[in-house]
């Protein structure tokens, strides 16, 4: 190949790196949101239910009107709101959260920081599988710490 079509090739190819580092750091930011969003509205349901000021019928009722409000959303039906109240108790439990800021070594020990800063690294879908297939608290640990040790791993690689 002659010199000029490698230059040319050399510039696509920075050009195919900077749309690949874009694309990721969208999806990262967007499953971020997710997951914040998901967080917050596992909150909602876990303490309305908690408090008995809802029912299954009204979670029901809940999945419902975002149905009619929101007719093109996905995964607010009432499975959907049940595996978000489940991901906001596991991630509030006091044992789960005090083991995983050691291992991740937040020294201002935040919760909130620790949500945002590890919690949304980690696909939405890695969290129900986490949520679904673990049954111990230490398999949960282990799963989140090898989930987001990989994230973190892929972040770092250009496909």
């Amino acid at each position: 190949m002659n010199k000029p079509i490698k230059s040319i090739i050399s510039d696509f190819e920075q050009v195919i790196l900077l749309i690949t580092e874009a694309r990721n750091r969208f999806y990262s930011k967007a499953n971020a949101e997710l997951v914040m969003l998901y967080f917050s509205v596992g909150q909602i349901v876990s303490e309305k239910v908690a408090n008995g000021k809802w029912g299954d019928g009204t979670v029901d009722d809940l999945a419902n009107y975002i149905a009619e409000k929101q007719p093109l959303l996905k995964g607010f039906n009432r499975r959907g709101l049940y595996r978000m109240k489940q991901f906001y108790e596991v991630y509030s439990d006091k044992e789960i959260v005090t083991t995983l800021l050691a291992q991740f070594q937040d020294a201002d020990n935040e919760f909130g920081k620790f949500v945002t800063t590890v919690l949304t690294q980690i696909p939405w879908s890695s969290h129900l599988h986490i949520l679904n297939k673990t049954k111990t608290i230490e398999e949960k640990l282990f799963y989140i710490h090898t989930s987001f040790a990989l994230v973190r791993v892929l972040t770092n690689r250009n496909y």
